[in-house]
């Protein structure tokens, strides 16, 4: 259902229901909101993708009986927009409906040219969230985000990429390249950055620990004597 795969300080989370192009059901969210929380101190980035070729084709409509899908979900999404590590979705065929509310969740997104997006509530008499939809304006544009909330369509990796939805175009590998470089980074100043990109009350107190910390000495110093710095989060 959720494979987790521990690859040093990455964590690569994979839907895995490729029966149902991976769409989640009450028993995929709660293993997913598992899988984040036992995410430890030692992992600097996560990588969310999924299984087969898809990333995520939406709610499993056969798994989706009463209101505590929504809250279900609402704790996934922020589980990964408030993690205290940069999120990366990695996705390919389809990433709709709760799809898209997954990918837009995570900090950064890499899709393939074909990857498609779109929220087809429309379709179902379906609603999602105030946060979603702002979210989908922030990242998207306002133009964009109307066209696939109000008409129901579907923008390919390759739209998503120009319109700056996705900040790459790529494979899972280059998904997990990317996790890599980035967990390479100072984590207190991504968590700063991260916390202020979010607007979260605790910005100013994650920049002021970031100014204090250890791992800034030690990026000076890495810095003055021309070599890889060694960040320990503290």
């Amino acid at each position: 259902m959720i494979q987790t795969d521990a690859r040093g300080p990455v964590t690569v989370l994979t839907i895995d229901r490729p029966q149902r192009r991976n769409a989640v059901d009450h028993a995929t969210l709660e293993a997913l909101v598992g899988a984040i929380d036992a995410c430890g101190d030692d992992v600097r980035a996560l990588v969310l993708t999924g299984a087969g070729g898809h990333f995520c084709a939406g709610a499993d409509l056969s798994g989706v009986e009463d209101a505590s899908f929504t809250a279900l979900l609402r704790s996934v999404l922020d589980g990964l927009r408030l993690a205290p590590f940069v999120t990366i979705a990695a996705a390919d065929g389809a990433a709709l409906g709760a799809g898209t509310q997954l990918a837009i969740a995570c900090d950064l997104r890499v899709a393939t040219p074909q990857a498609g997006f779109g929220i087809p509530a429309g379709r179902l008499g379906l609603a999602v969230d105030l946060w979603s939809v702002e979210r989908l304006a922030q990242l998207a544009g306002h133009g964009p985000a109307r066209s696939m909330l109000l008409a129901a369509e579907v923008v390919s990796g390759e739209q998503a990429h120009a319109l700056g939805l996705v900040q790459r175009l790529g494979t899972l590998d280059d998904a997990l390249g990317w996790a890599a470089t980035i967990a390479e980074l100072a984590p207190l100043t991504l968590r700063a950055h991260k916390a202020a990109l979010e607007a979260r009350p605790d910005a100013a107190a994650a920049l002021e620990q970031a100014w204090a910390s250890e791992d800034l000495q030690e990026g000076l110093a890495a810095f003055r004597e021309r070599r890889r710095p060694a960040f320990r989060a503290r």
